[in-house]
């Protein structure tokens, strides 16, 4: 799949990377890792950034304006998006040609091309894979695209303390640490926090609610989160930060936002990407997400956990 994706690049003049809105390190490292490679590699073809911007990632890269007709007769690529409504831009499907590459289960099988591998540790991973096979056929790597990937496989690897991590991880991130670019001020800039994110985790570990069979839930109302001054997407990265407490093996994090409640899981163990599916949602088996419209579920998600605990 890798060479036929090459191929089908190498018969495009104009080209458009997409990825998931509310993006994350891996959607910008995958997604500008990509395209930064195709630009060194093909310096006479058109290669575009599309999306929305989201400040908390500027330092990583900044999404071009495509006007309409930029995607008449072009080749679109959506990186780590696993289904169609969450493609930041949904001009993806105006193009000729469309390539999906992605890391979640494949639920939503959308595009002519697909290269979806959940053994991943990230789309970033997989990008660099990319480039690996396709060196001896003119693929380039750069400083640029090696910073963006390597800022997308820490994030999605959680600074490589995720399962995820494999040893092929290892290898390719000792790989990317040989190009020109500060670790030192990328991991300042991924991992710095705000003082008032930090009163608000410590609102969490002060209120968060343990259940039974090691499952537990934070709930994290509009009026709450306002109060701190914290920005929703900022609240939603503190999911993780319940991974280091003894005994608990699934917990979901409940952020309010303006029209919608945004349900974030986390697992030490029980698969809970189906649990996700349950209510719309989905992801990786330890990591997943859903949204709903009304409190009235937080008792029945509630039970789902404690039911998953209880038998994983």
């Amino acid at each position: 799949m890798k060479s036929e994706i090459l191929y089908t690049i190498q018969q495009y003049e104009t080209i458009i990377v997409h990825r998931h809105v509310r993006p994350d390190p891996d959607a910008y490292g995958s997604q500008g890792g990509l395209a930064e490679i195709l630009k060194a590699s093909f310096p006479d073809k058109k290669i575009y950034l599309a999306g929305d911007n989201e400040p908390g990632l500027a330092y990583l890269n900044r999404m071009d304006n495509i006007p309409d007709e930029t995607y008449r007769g072009a080749l679109v690529i959506v990186c780590d998006t696993a289904n169609r409504e969450r493609i930041s831009d949904q001009r993806y499907n105006l193009g000729e040609k469309l390539i999906k590459i992605d890391h979640h289960p494949n639920h939503d099988a959308y595009g002519d091309l697909q290269w979806v591998d959940e053994e991943a540790s990230s789309v970033s991973e997989m990008i660099y894979e990319f480039y690996l096979s396709g060196k001896e056929k003119g693929l380039r790597m750069t400083d640029a695209a090696a910073r963006l990937i390597f800022a997308g496989i820490v994030g999605d690897t959680g600074r490589f303390l995720y399962p995820s991590a494999t040893e092929k991880t290892f290898d390719y991130a000792g790989e990317l640490i040989r190009y020109n670019f500060d670790r030192t001020a990328l991991f300042n800039q991924m991992y710095e926090v705000e003082p008032d994110v930090i009163k608000l985790q410590g609102y969490i570990y002060q209120n968060l609610e343990i259940l039974e069979h090691g499952a537990a839930v934070v709930v994290l109302k509009k009026d709450l989160i306002q109060k701190f001054g914290v920005p929703p997407r900022d609240a939603s990265q503190l999911v993780s930060t319940l991974g280091d407490i003894k005994g608990l093996k699934a917990w979901c994090f409940f952020i309010e936002e303006d029209d919608q409640i945004r349900l974030r899981f986390r697992s030490k163990g029980p698969v809970i990407n189906e649990l996700a599916r349950k209510y719309n949602g989905g992801g990786h088996p330890l990591a997943a997400g859903a949204t709903v419209y009304s409190w009235d579920v937080v008792e029945a998600v509630k039970q789902d956990l404690i039911q998953l605990c209880k038998e994983g």
